[in-house]
Parts: structure tokens; C-alpha cells; sequence
């Protein structure tokens, strides 16, 4: 089979399914987008349209190149005109039924050596290829919204699909510009499966009036580096959409997860305040708020000895934030620590003295510091540490793990899971978080960034804690560390 694929058929003319048509037709095919709805047709026609003339005006595209983009695609409702694609792609309504029925329309008119991808976020490949004629033809092609944007491709093989099949559309992708990371055939692919402890632990914490939201979103932005912060990227998404995809990914593992969909989420689902889509969500919107965020702890203050005396404290712990564990400060008698996993409380009683833990931070020079105390004069300290940096400073509630760190170790541990289960590579994995996620990094990059040894220590610590054992680290956690710990 040619790795050349220079005609190529859409069924949909949604925003994914006009996505995709543009990303297609940008890279030099042919396309014509089929839709039964004319409205369908011309709503996108016109978001292509639009999409080409902000190109055009940012001088990305010539309006020669418009022209030409928009001359190799055409619209119709015909299933018909789509008989001489090498590749057609499904992205129509998740409904297994309704896929079916295309597939059938479909193979009855293009030949039996095209390509038939689905760009499905959620239904099985291998199920939905049982009835065609030519399963080994048949493939997941599954892109992110908006397509035009989003740089990765999850290619998933079903238990038929050819390898050459596999091997076209990964050639395919990539010439269109895309990552394409080959992924097995399981409930969310890799981004949907891996990324679900973000959301989760995001709403555990508020739950549990671990923060106020803004202050959650506000560390994951400012101190891990997220480009938006998980409760507000759920009300973009959508809550009711967000917690369906939960549930559905945490029954299809029978409940065998590193996540639970949480309570605090189904509630504003039941509330009909499923975000931006709404008007209210976790947030009202439209946001109007530019004042600082609230909640930073106040410092009193200090003299410019004292003032040193923090300064330097703070820079060592900045240093030697990758040389964990055992790495801490001792400051007006107070033990100041990164963090690995256990409570202030429980650390306090360790040393015999009043404790503070750092939350995970990237180390930039103006990130905030979230912290937690065993004290009000552990947390004055931290404070006063902060601002003699000018840096603001939260106080977390005193829970295993505190929030980035445990959210993030969580996240690596789900990684790990997936690796054991086959359904991706370290590296796969790691594009996929980034270019599907839009994460900062990779699960396994950051795992390697704070040392696997200390990563399963701190989960090991958080289980404890938290009384839960979907927080103990996995086995392949364990044995990739062992391995660090002895190359």
C-alpha cells in the first residue's frame, strides 16, 4: 500500500470534520467533506472560510494559498462523490449505531484497498471494524479539537487492522504536519486515559476545600506551567462532557483506575452548570475579575538581615529541588522541605518540630509558592521566605501529597499503567501528553526530572496517607526505578 495519500474524504462538516478537511487540504489534497445536512455543509464552508482569512491576515497563508486550499475541497451530501477517496475519515456523532450505518454506505461505493479511519475519542476500533467487509482496512485516526491547531494523532489499530494500514496513516499524519503516536486499541486511547488524575485530583482538592479554584488553577498555570489550569480547562470543555468521559473510561476498567469521577463535579453536572457553555460552571462567566488572585498568605516586615537569612534559605531549596528526598532548610526553627508525600503533621512529628512542605513548583523566577504548615508560625515562615523573593505564597490545607506534586505523581503513575498494559511506549506517551494535552511535559520527562525512586516514595507515602491504594505506585514505577537506582 502507497504511504501517499493525495485524495481523502471526510464524513461530517462539524468543527472537527471541517478541521480536519483543513488540515488535509492545507498539506495538498484533495478533500470533499460529505454530510447529510446541507446547514451542515454550509456552516462548514463558512468556518473554514473564516479560518483561512485569519491565517491569511496573520501572513501565515498568501491569498494565492487560500484559494488554492479552498479550491481542492468540495461539499456535498452525495455519499456517492466519495468513491474514488484512498482515505476517508469518520467524525460524526460518538453513537456506535449511527457509525455503523455510514461504514456501511461507505465501503459500498470506495474501493476495497481505501482506507476507512474513525476519529472516534471513545468507542472500541476492533468493535466498530466487526461488521465491515474489509476490517484489516479499517483504522482509529483519532485527532484533537481544534484540528487545525492541535498537532497530535492517536492511530490506533484494531485486532484486524493491517500493519501497512497502520503504517499509511502514521506517513499520512505526519506529512499533514501532525505527531502520530501509534496506540493500542483500549477505553481512551492514551490522552484521554492518562490525563483523567488531572481533572480528578483537581476536584478532589477543591472538594475538600483543599484551596479555593482560583488558587488551583493558579499554581498548576504559574508553578507547573500549564496553560490552563484543570478546573477552568473543564469548564471549557464542558462538565457534563468531562464527567461523562470519567465515568465511562473508569466502568470500561471496571473501577481498576487511578481515579474516581468525583463528586464535586457530578454536582455542578447536576446543577446544569456545566461551564463556559452555560454561563456557569466552576466559574461565572464571562470572567471579569483582573484582580490578583486571593488567597496568597501576607507576610510582616522584615529586616534586611532576616531578609538575607530568607533569601538564601529559599534559593538552596530552589537548587536542590532535584536532589530529593532529605533536601531541607531550617529557618526560625522551622524544618522547610520539599515535599514527598506525607502530611506537615506527620513530618512535624518525625522531626520534633514545627514543619512546612513546598509544593511542586518548576523553579521559574516569579513562580508562586504553595505550601502547607504544621503551624501558623511554619506557615509566617514560608510566607515571610516568599516575599523577601516577592513571590506570593498559598497555603494549602495539610492533605498527603499537598496538590501539584500529587497530582502530577498521579499522572506519571497513570502513565506507568499504560505503559504495563501495552498501549504505548514511554515516548508515545510523553508526545501524546504534550501535543494532545498541551502539557508542559511528558509524564515520564517530569517523572525523570524529580527521580523515579523519589516519584514511587512520594506515591507510596500519599497511599499511606490517604488510606487509598489507587495512589500505591505501579509495578512498572517500581521496577523502572530499581533499574535508575542501579544503572
Amino acid at each position: 500500500m502507497s504511504d501517499v495519500i493525495e485524495r481523502v474524504a471526510i464524513c461530517g462538516a462539524g468543527a472537527m470534520g471541517s478541521g480536519i478537511a483543513q488540515v488535509a487540504a492545507h498539506a495538498g489534497a484533495t478533500v470533499v467533506i460529505f454530510d447529510a445536512a446541507t446547514t451542515a455543509l454550509d456552516a462548514g464552508r463558512e468556518r473554514v472560510a473564516s479560518s483561512l482569512n485569519t491565517l491569511a491576515k496573520r501572513g501565515r497563508l498568501s491569498a494565492q494559498e487560500r484559494q488554492s486550499i479552498l479550491d481542492r475541497m468540495s461539499w456535498t451530501s452525495s455519499v456517492d462523490d466519495m468513491g474514488s477517496a484512498q482515505l476517508v475519515i469518520e467524525a460524526i456523532v460518538e453513537d456506535e449505531g449511527i457509525k455503523r450505518i455510514l461504514f456501511e454506505n461507505v465501503e459500498r461505493v470506495i474501493d476495497p484497498h481505501a482506507i476507512l479511519a474513525s476519529n472516534t475519542s471513545s468507542l472500541s476500533i476492533s468493535k466498530l471494524a466487526a461488521s465491515l467487509e474489509h476490517p484489516t482496512r479499517f483504522v482509529g485516526m483519532h485527532f484533537f479539537n481544534p484540528a487545525q491547531m492541535m498537532k497530535l494523532v492517536e492511530v490506533v489499530a484494531g485486532k484486524d487492522t493491517s500493519p501497512s494500514v497502520l503504517k499509511t496513516v502514521i506517513a499520512t499524519s505526519e506529512e499533514w504536519g501532525k505527531v502520530a503516536v501509534a496506540v493500542a486499541d483500549v477505553p481512551g486511547f492514551i490522552v484521554n486515559r492518562v490525563a483523567r488524575p488531572l481533572y480528578a485530583e483537581a476536584f478532589a482538592a477543591m472538594g475538600e476545600a483543599a484551596a479555593t479554584p482560583e488558587v488551583i488553577d493558579h499554581l498548576f498555570r504559574s508553578a507547573a506551567g500549564f496553560r490552563m489550569g484543570p478546573l477552568e480547562l473543564t469548564d471549557l470543555i464542558g462538565q457534563d462532557v468531562n464527567y461523562a468521559v470519567a465515568q465511562s473510561i473508569f466502568d470500561a476498567y471496571g473501577g481498576r483506575t487511578r481515579y474516581q469521577p468525583q463528586e464535586a463535579q457530578a454536582s455542578l453536572v447536576e446543577a446544569g452548570r456545566l461551564g463556559r457553555k452555560t454561563g456557569e460552571g466552576v466559574y461565572s462567566y464571562p470572567v471579569t475579575q483582573t484582580a490578583p488572585i486571593s488567597g496568597h498568605e501576607q507576610a510582616s516586615a522584615t529586616g534586611s538581615s532576616e531578609r538575607e537569612a530568607y533569601v538564601t534559605a529559599f534559593n538552596r531549596l530552589m537548587e536542590r529541588r532535584s536532589s530529593l528526598p532529605h533536601e531541607e532548610e531550617r529557618v526560625d526553627g522551622i524544618v522547610v522541605k520539599w515535599g514527598e508525600g506525607k502530611t506537615a503533621s506527620r513530618e512535624a512529628a518525625l522531626h520534633g518540630c514545627d514543619v512546612a512542605i513546598l509544593d511542586w513548583s518548576n523553579g521559574s523566577a516569579n513562580a508562586p509558592v504553595g505550601f502547607a504548615a504544621s503551624s501558623d508560625a511554619a506557615a509566617e515562615t514560608v510566607t515571610a521566605m516568599a516575599a523577601a523573593l516577592d513571590l506570593q505564597a498559598f497555603r494549602i490545607a495539610d492533605r498527603p501529597g499537598l496538590l501539584v506534586l500529587r497530582t502530577l505523581a498521579q499522572l506519571a503513575n497513570a502513565a506507568c499503567d499504560a505503559v504495563s498494559d501495552r498501549v504505548a511506549d514511554e515516548a508515545a506517551i510523553d508526545a501524546a501528553m504534550r501535543f494532545g494535552g498541551n502539557y508542559p511535559f511528558g509524564p515520564f520527562e517530569w517523572s525523570d526530572v524529580i527521580g523515579r525512586d523519589h516519584l514511587a516514595n512520594a506515591l507510596s507515602n500519599i497511599a499511606e496517607g490517604t488510606g487509598s491504594s489507587q495512589y500505591s505506585p505501579s509495578s512498572y514505577l517500581k521496577k523502572s526505578a530499581s533499574v535508575a537506582e542501579g544503572a
